[in-house]
Order: C-alpha cells, then structure tokens, then sequence
C-alpha cells in the first residue's frame, strides 16, 4: 500500500496548481507545467481529457484556458495523513519546534485519530541512553530563543559547560541547530568573531547550555555557513572502500548522508567514498564507520586509522577482561 491515497498524486497536484492560479493559459503553458511538476507521460493522460472536455475544468476562450474555480484549491487531508501527522505529534522533539498553544491545538484538532506507529514500537540498537531532556523546560526554552535568533541572524549571550567541565561565556550567531539520531542529541552550530572580521565555527551541545540571552546586535551581512564549515574540516578527509554487497553502497549513503562526500566507482563492485570532516565530527563519524559492517574498508587518513586502532584496541581489551 502506498503511503498516501493516489488522490494525492501528481495528477492532482499538477492540476491543483493550474486551477488555482488567476490568469488564462495556452495549452502549451499547461504542457510545460505538466513536464515541470509530473512525468512526460502524464501529457498523455491529462491534456486530451482537458481539450475533449471530459474534465471540465477550464473555460475555452479560443486557444486559452480559465480555471472555473473562483479561489484556491483546498485539499483536506485524508485519515492516513492525519494519522501520520498525530504520530509525528508523539514525538517528544516535536514540541521543540512549536508553541505550547500550536501543539495543544493540533491535539485537539487529531484528538479522535489513531497515531501511524507509536515511539515505543521502535528499537534504536545503537543509540546512546542519555537523550537531550527534551521536556525539560529550560532546555524547550532555551532550543526556542536559539530558533528565533537563527532565523533573525542574531548574537545571543550563551553561559556553556564544556565537556571538560569549564564555564564558557561568549556571544555567538545561531547558525544552524543539527539532531544527532545516534546521540539522540541536539547540537549547534554557532559562529563567533574570530577577529579581522572573520568568524569562527563552535559547536555547542544544547543540554549543556545553562542560560542564553539575546543581544541587540545582528550580523551586518550574510554569513557562508556551508563556506565555514568547509574551511574547519582536515586537510584530508577520510577513505573508505565500499564493496556493494547486500545493497551495501545505498545503506553506506544513508548512514554517512549528514556528512559531506564525494562517491565515485572505481571496480566492477567497488566504490571510493571520501568523507569530508573536521575535529568536532571526529569522535562521532569513528563511532559511525565502526559500526557499519564488513563491506566498508578504511583506506586513510593516516590520522583516522590510527584512531580506529587505538579504539579497536581499547575494545578488545575489555572484552579480556
């Protein structure tokens, strides 16, 4: 079964989007439209049931077509729509995202739906046990104000603990805020004035963040984020050979999908990945190809074997002991 009825399909959405809009189209435009948005094969089905009439849809005003409907095309939503969307309200994330009011609304909204799955239906294996406290409502309010000083490129005052346990106090940008599914873990990524006009790359884990004050302050001019993150990673980035067995390459792009990479074909079954990283990444991508399986071979950087042997090493010691 599909995920959603065919009465959602492109077909539709093709021509809710011609139908709503206000001004006349040639069947050309509606060819285009079709192509742009669905398959060229869906001219075959939709453009001879408009020009025969059968859907009738559009008034004829010589070679131009208007849509009949006097406003926009409102589509409700199916039951498994609603049901997919009252799962997705179970999760204890979701509330990082909305009001109190917005979330209290779509429950009542969904309040006589079922849930798609629930959360406890699901096993994660290889997730650490420690997750964010994400109904904590510090931590809610403080996952909102670094929302809200994203999206307006503001400096916000953030009082840290450091892993290492020192106090950290800096006004930094919220530049973007990234889930981690093995550490079950929010994390953010935070520019800070590096001097000369430059700015430097922090990642901040929210659950160690005590108090965030926003400041009046906000960047003068856009910042490359993508352009920042490039410029931390290592000089070489990590190797790997994939062996495409057991659909292998596919599991390897999405298990390695939050980095980025560059996958080229090198055998007949063999594929050379490079992993592009820098220190913040290292720990948790070591963790990652680790666990991925026996298709996957680490060919270097010298520095990330020697890692992996040393937490190979650690590792067979304790099951020595």
């Amino acid at each position: 079964m599909e995920l959603f009825s065919e009465i959602y399909s492109c077909y539709y959405q093709v021509l809710r989007h011609l139908l709503s809009g206000r001004n006349a189209v040639t069947i050309q435009d509606i060819r285009n439209r079709i192509c742009d948005e669905g398959f060229e094969e869906s001219l075959l089905s939709i453009i001879p049931k408009l020009e025969s009439g059968a859907w009738d849809l559009f008034r004829r005003d010589g070679e131009l077509y208007l849509s009949k409907l006097a406003g926009p095309v409102t589509v409700p939503l199916s039951d498994l729509q609603k049901s997919y969307l009252k799962a997705l309200l179970s999760d204890s994330r979701i509330g990082l995202f909305l009001e109190k009011e917005q979330l209290e609304t779509l429950n009542d909204m969904l309040s006589g739906t079922a849930p798609l799955w629930k959360p406890e239906q699901f096993f994660y294996y290889d997730q650490f046990s420690d997750p964010d406290p994400y109904q904590d409502e510090t931590y809610r309010r403080n996952f909102r104000l670094l929302l809200h000083a994203q999206k307006k490129n503001q400096y916000v005052d953030i009082d840290y603990n450091s892993p290492g346990g020192s106090r950290v106090h800096h006004y930094y940008v919220p530049a973007r805020l990234e889930y981690s599914i093995k550490n079950d873990k929010f994390r953010l990524l935070a520019l800070k004035q590096a001097g000369h006009g430059k700015m430097k790359l922090e990642i901040l884990n929210v659950a160690r963040i005590q108090s965030i004050r926003p400041a009046e302050k906000k960047l003068s001019a856009p910042v490359d984020l993508n352009s920042v993150i490039r410029a931390s990673y290592y000089k070489e980035p990590l190797k790997l050979h994939i062996i495409n067995r057991r659909n292998a390459l596919e599991r390897a792009m999405l298990h390695f999908a939050n980095y980025e990479k560059n996958t080229t074909k090198i055998g007949e079954n063999t594929y050379e990945c490079f992993i592009y990283y820098n220190q913040s990444m290292e720990t948790e991508l070591l963790i990652e190809v680790m666990s991925f399986g026996p298709m996957l071979t680490v060919i270097g950087n010298d520095k990330f074997l020697n890692s992996l042997k040393t937490r190979l090493q650690r590792q067979m010691s304790l099951e020595r002991v």
